[in-house]
This record gives C-alpha cells, sequence and structure tokens, in this order.
C-alpha cells in the first residue's frame, strides 16, 4: 500500500532511511513530514515500511529530492511503484516538470528514471563526496521528466 506520511510515521521513516541511505537527513524528512508543500509518500507491506519518496513543490516544477527502498527490498518494483505515485502526485499540482539529481553512479536509480522517461540535463562535475570504501568524488546527475 503507498499513502502519504505524517508525522506518526516519522520513527518508521528515519528508520528506513538509516538502512537506505538516500541521502535524505533526519532533520530533511521531519521538515517534509510537516511542509505542505512537500510529499513524503511510503510503500507499506503488512506493518513494515519498505521505502519512501520526498516530492518538493515548486513555483512551476515539483522535485523528486530522495527516493530510498529498504536494501533487502530492492528489485522489486517497490521504487517504480513510488515513482509512479510521485508522478502522479506532481501532475495534481500541475507541475510543467519533474526535477530530480542522483549520483551518477547508482545504476540502478538512473535506469529506473530512464524508464520512466526522465532524460539528462546536465552534471555538476565531482559534486559529491567518495561513497564509503571508494576514493574520489562522484559526479551529480540532472534529470528531468516533462509533464505538460
Amino acid at each position: 500500500m503507498i499513502c502519504r506520511l505524517n508525522a506518526a510515521h516519522r520513527v518508521p521513516l528515519h528508520t528506513l532511511e538509516a538502512a537506505a541511505h538516500s541521502g535524505a537527513s533526519p532533520q530533511q524528512l521531519d521538515e517534509a513530514l510537516a511542509d505542505e508543500q512537500a510529499w513524503v509518500v511510503g510503500y507499506w507491506q503488512d506493518d513494515v515500511l519498505m521505502g519512501y519518496a520526498l516530492l518538493a513543490k515548486l513555483p512551476f516544477d515539483a522535485e523528486l529530492q530522495a527516493i530510498g527502498v529498504l536494501p533487502a527490498c530492492q528489485g522489486q518494483g517497490i521504487g517504480q511503484r513510488l515513482l509512479n505515485k510521485v508522478v502522479a502526485v506532481a501532475k495534481q499540482w500541475q507541475a510543467e516538470r519533474l526535477l530530480l539529481e542522483g549520483r551518477a553512479g547508482n545504476q540502478r536509480a538512473i535506469a529506473l528514471y530512464q524508464q520512466a522517461g526522465f532524460g539528462e540535463d546536465g552534471r555538476r562535475k565531482e559534486y559529491y563526496p567518495a561513497v564509503k570504501g571508494t576514493t574520489g568524488r562522484e559526479d551529480a546527475l540532472l534529470m528531468s521528466l516533462p509533464l505538460a
């Protein structure tokens, strides 16, 4: 089941992000839960939060700021379901585009976005610090999906 999360879901959301490492800070998640201009959607199976996505409303666009799935549940289509919900909400907001930024080396996420119709808009060279256990910084990939 996918639904919009609220402050009552704070603990399972923080627990999920600690495992998923999507890049959202606890403060960012808490602020989004309280912000009417943001949606945090969660994918539940039974009583377990298995994935979430954070969507922010901008003046003309919407921005996918984070998407995370429990590592043990990746590859089961949860990210795709969450992304479909995010696109639907952005369209309800009448956003012209859905924007996102991600690590260029995150091939699983990039493939998900490309499959959904996102195109590359640009790169931020050496934007992200090295992933734990690696050396060298990583590019940020800027992508968008036209909605209008």
